[in-house]
């Protein structure tokens, strides 16, 4: 049975600055933490790099032309912050010139701007004086913020101020996976911190210059669900991942408090970061943490099947194949251990489960959202497959298969209740997938490297069918 979307409800796709701009060097842009990671021998595969990327920076009115074509409703972009403000200095006249150019184009094409502040490319300057685990750095987010807001306030209504935290912070600063690439439990935790303080106060500045903006921020959030729900020590591990990938970030947002049983485990492992934690928190912090937002945004990829028994399959200990050490992402994951439980996985590796998205929004909308009246979006969720071109065609009917059933979960979670008021597929052109480099395609239009031709693939032509529609069939799982 077909089913309608709400005549409000949004469809777009998104995009991160690094991963599709190129010209990294060019109109006064310098270094970011990933132009500098990407250069560290075994960091990223093939030693790839953002300098040339998909090129939107030279082609991004053919890209917004490619955006009307489908239909978008919506576009999600971040801005960079070493080309608006480069080595965290004076704003870049003809950096921040570009994005108001995209956001005009954008406007004339009848697509709505949802803008992200920081999707992972703090400038190499700013790290090199402690980065994320550095409280002065909240204080040139803001300043960063503000630039943003002086040049493209007038025209730009959704704010995002950070793109998944968990990523800047634990997957960057403890697991080395991304960007510095530090591996220290204690770098990890003040990073969360500074991010979360930085997302509160950039917040409360800009409230103060325009209430009538919608401000966010966008969290992955996945499901930690135990091997034996009957099992105690299945039911840990599960606590656990959710407490370190969910909680840790959900919990000082909404309640403004770290959640404690968390706070203990990692104590337990590392009572000398905790220390420095909890020293980095000052008295008003977590008020600054919590100031009320007007949406969520969650990336949703796929869930966590735990159990705190060991099993045959490793713990993921960095996604990337790369020959540089990295550790868990996790401060306190000792005991918990990963079942494969035979879904069908994407080349990435990662289950396609659709019910889990509409679970976790569900999960997300009953313990956080809806009691602080905050409604969701779905900012982020995609698949890479090994696509190939036949006859200047894609036909990747696996991610067809995604879409379909991930846009029909959004809309299961709906009639279950849930405000969830858009859909944003990750992403709209294939680009480069961080310590992947360009191995991985997440894209519903193939970027081919060399030439920079974009090709619609099929899973983008379903995806402009269901936008025209405004209509999808059940998810079936």
């Amino acid at each position: 049975m077909t089913r309608s979307f709400p005549s409000e409800f949004l469809f777009g796709a998104a995009t991160a600055a690094y991963q599709i701009e190129g010209a990294a060097f060019e109109d006064g842009r310098t270094a970011s933490i990933w132009d500098h990671f990407a250069r560290i021998p075994g960091a990223v595969i093939n030693g790839d790099n953002g300098d040339v990327a998909c090129d939107h920076y030279h082609r991004y009115a053919d890209d917004v032309a490619l955006m009307k074509e489908l239909g978008l409703q919506a576009y999600r972009f971040s801005t960079s912050w070493s080309r608006v403000r480069p080595d965290g200095g004076p704003v870049n006249a003809k950096g921040i010139d570009f994005y108001s150019r995209l956001v005009d184009e954008l406007l004339e094409a009848g697509i709505l701007p949802w803008l992200t502040l920081h999707h992972w490319d703090m400038p190499q300057a700013i790290e090199e004086k402690g980065g994320w685990t550095s409280r002065d750095t909240v204080d040139r987010f803001v300043e960063y913020a503000l630039s943003v807001h002086d040049a493209l306030g007038d025209r730009v209504t959704k704010w995002t101020t950070h793109n998944e935290p968990w990523c800047s912070s634990f997957l960057s600063y403890t697991g080395g996976e991304h960007a510095p690439g530090r591996q220290s439990v204690r770098d990890g935790l003040l990073a969360s911190h500074h991010l979360l303080l930085s997302h509160g106060r950039a917040i409360q500045e800009l409230h103060a210059r325009d209430a009538a903006l919608d401000f966010g921020i966008t969290l992955n959030l996945t499901n930690g669900e135990p091997a034996d729900p009957s099992d105690p020590a299945d039911q840990d591990a599960a606590r656990r991942i959710d407490g370190q990938f969910n909680r840790w970030f959900l919990d000082p947002i909404f309640r403004g408090q770290y959640p404690a049983d968390v706070v203990e485990d990692i104590r337990a492992i590392d009572p000398e970061a905790v220390a420095a934690f909890e020293s980095a928190v000052q008295d008003g912090d977590l008020a600054v943490v919590s100031t009320p937002i007007e949406f969520l945004g969650v990336n949703y990829y796929h869930g966590e099947f735990v159990s705190g028994h060991e099993t045959d399959r490793p713990a993921p200990v960095g996604e990337a194949p790369s020959d540089r050490p990295k550790r868990s992402p996790f401060p306190a994951m000792e005991g918990v251990h990963w079942v494969d439980r035979g879904f069908e996985r994407t080349t990435m590796g990662w289950e396609v489960d659709f019910a889990g998205l509409r679970n976790l929004l569900v999960r997300v909308s009953e313990q956080y959202a809806a009691p602080a009246g905050v409604p969701l979006y779905v900012t982020e969720n995609g698949a890479a497959y090994d696509d190939e071109v036949v006859d200047g065609e894609v036909h990747d009917a696996e991610r067809v298969a995604f879409v379909r059933g991930h846009v029909a979960a959004v809309l299961e979670a709906i009639e279950a209740g849930v405000d969830v008021r858009g859909y944003f597929y990750w992403s709209l052109l294939d680009n480069y997938e961080w310590a992947w480099g360009y191995e991985k395609r997440f894209g519903i239009v193939r970027v081919d490297y060399d030439t920079q031709q974009r090709t619609v693939k099929d899973s983008g032509r379903e995806y402009a069918r269901i936008i025209a529609s405004r209509a999808v069939e059940p998810a079936g799982v």
